[in-house]
């Protein structure tokens, strides 16, 4: 019974870790814009960088898979553009922006994870020319992402 209850507080504490981990990265990482299907956006002039969170590679596992636009392709605000395949499932990944691509991480086709060890420097997926920057002001800021994580996490 002791037993049971020692590696009951144990997942709980991991669990709280991990999810503290992905506080720090937002809470550092101020100038990025959220969208609540969990991609992240980093506004550089005209042209945006776009991603997985902390928050979603943690919940996928292990990434061995990641399937990227063309470069030319148009994307759509909210509209999927591609998708990142784990041990655990295949999600869709939608664009937080609308625009064309402009350019993919192509080192994600041979190190996939890399967005699980770097979801916000090297684990990037495509670079967009932004055709609307008023959609920026849709998306959440680090303090709301970060209570829209709570709020989904407490729900499961």
């Amino acid at each position: 019974m002791a037993t049971k209850l020692w590696a009951s507080r144990a997942a709980s504490y991991f669990r709280i870790s991990v999810f503290n981990n992905t506080r720090g990265f937002a809470t550092v990482a101020k100038n990025l814009k959220y969208a609540d299907s969990h991609e992240w956006v980093k506004v550089d002039g005209n042209v945006a960088t776009v991603g997985i969170t902390d928050h979603a590679q943690d919940h996928l596992g292990d990434v061995v898979y990641v399937e990227l636009p063309e470069v030319g392709a148009g994307v759509t605000q909210g509209s999927s553009f591609g998708a990142v395949e784990s041990v655990k499932a295949t999600s869709d990944v939608y664009s937080p922006v609308s625009g064309k691509v402009v350019e993919v991480n192509e080192v994600l086709n041979d190190s996939p994870g890399m967005i699980n060890g770097s979801p916000y420097e090297d684990g990037w997926l495509m670079k967009v020319e932004v055709s609307n920057k008023d959609e920026l002001n849709t998306l959440l800021d680090a303090d709301q992402y970060t209570k829209f994580c709570e709020a989904e996490d407490a729900k499961h």
